[in-house]
């Protein structure tokens, strides 16, 4: 509440230093605030609270999370010259990472931008099901397009999005490739001939030229 004066002085500092306008404003607000009830389009279980009642809150500010446990969205990233042949409803295989779980689900929403750094197109993915957590690491199978010729290898092997290590007669030389499909620790490049010889995993201060002892790698084709 006001703070209690018991003179003019008192009255007329408190009233200098603005508290009752501000008083009285904080009380239009919380009136204003008691009209308004945030609801949830869908009923869910709330998994992170952020503020606790009383608390100060400022405009923006995340408040917590809100999920509905029986329908998630999953976003992956497609490279854009494949934006053409995502369709919204096309159907998606979602597996755990180890292929010991899958689901069904269907392609949702496209977005319209083309990520500049990677040339990719974020697609959204809906998919429910029994044993799916908020939170869980899947890999996406959708049916767009098939690429001959096409290999699966580590991102961290890919230089610039355009070039990787490969062997030539026991010194490293740069290849050129094309990456088709992105995935979280993976990628799928053109480019390679078969039989090429890559790294099969990124070496520190690897440069043109250098010298390295043989090692029996192969990327996986797609």
């Amino acid at each position: 509440g006001l703070p209690q004066t018991n003179s003019e002085k008192e009255k007329f500092f408190v009233s200098s230093r603005n508290i009752y306008t501000t008083y009285y404003n904080v009380k239009n607000l919380e009136v204003r605030l008691r009209k308004y009830t945030i609801r949830a389009p869908y009923n869910g279980i709330l998994t992170d609270a952020l503020v606790n009642p009383g608390s100060l809150v400022r405009p923006g500010q995340k408040l917590g999370e809100f999920i509905d446990p029986k329908m998630y969205e999953m976003e992956v990233a497609i490279n854009a010259s494949y934006s053409d042949l995502l369709k919204k409803g096309n159907s998606v295989t979602l597996k755990t990472l180890d292929n010991s779980q899958s689901w069904e689900g269907k392609i949702i929403r496209v977005n319209g931008r083309v990520d500049q750094a990677s040339q990719t197109v974020k697609t959204f993915i809906q998919v429910s099901g029994k044993g799916l957590k908020e939170g869980m690491y899947l890999e996406a199978h959708l049916v767009a397009k098939h690429e001959e010729n096409a290999y699966e290898i580590a991102r961290q092997l890919l230089i610039n999005n355009s070039k990787v290590f490969v062997l030539e007669d026991s010194v490293l030389a740069l290849a050129k490739v094309t990456p088709v499909y992105f995935k979280d620790k993976m990628v799928v490049v053109k480019g390679l001939k078969e039989g090429t010889v890559i790294l099969s995993k990124p070496v520190p201060g690897a440069y043109f030229g250098m010298a390295v002892k043989v090692y029996n790698h192969k990327p996986t084709p797609k």
